[in-house]
């Protein structure tokens, strides 16, 4: 493994409803850390079936509006064939095909470059397992 390229594993718990977590901070440290002013990409990577990373605004409604959207997109009582777990699950396993289970961003002299208004986001709609890991990786 060269030494421009460094790895971790964020550990989260979400709770029993539908969240969109900002984990901006937690990229910008993780930078701070392993980056030291180098020029590179950061990947963010949810390894789970029923989640996704999405890059979007926060705090001013956005999130919420995006949690009505799924809602919408994907309802939580429709005949989902996938059968497992609560009532609706099935929507749970969807998600990631609209909210990628992972971002890949520019880094410059070791910093995010997010737009003025960016967050760095998990989205998780599945209420049964409140556990979450994100990887995050930067290759210098």
């Amino acid at each position: 493994m060269s030494d421009s390229f460094h790895t971790t594993v964020l550990r989260l718990t979400t709770g029993a409803r539908e969240t969109v977590t900002d984990l901006t901070r937690q990229c910008e440290s993780f930078l701070a850390e392993v980056a030291a002013g180098a020029d590179g990409l950061l990947n963010v990577f949810v390894p789970h079936a029923t989640a996704g990373i999405a890059i979007l605004e926060t705090g001013s409604g956005s999130d919420e509006d995006l949690l009505a959207i799924l809602r919408k997109l994907l309802p939580p009582d429709a005949g989902w064939r996938h059968r497992h777990g609560h009532p609706g699950h099935g929507r749970d396993h969807v998600l990631p095909s609209l909210v990628a289970p992972h971002a890949t961003l520019p880094v410059l002299e070791g910093r995010l470059q997010l737009g003025t208004w960016q967050s760095v986001c998990l989205v998780d709609t599945n209420t049964s397992n409140a556990q979450r890991q994100v990887r995050l990786s930067f290759l210098g």
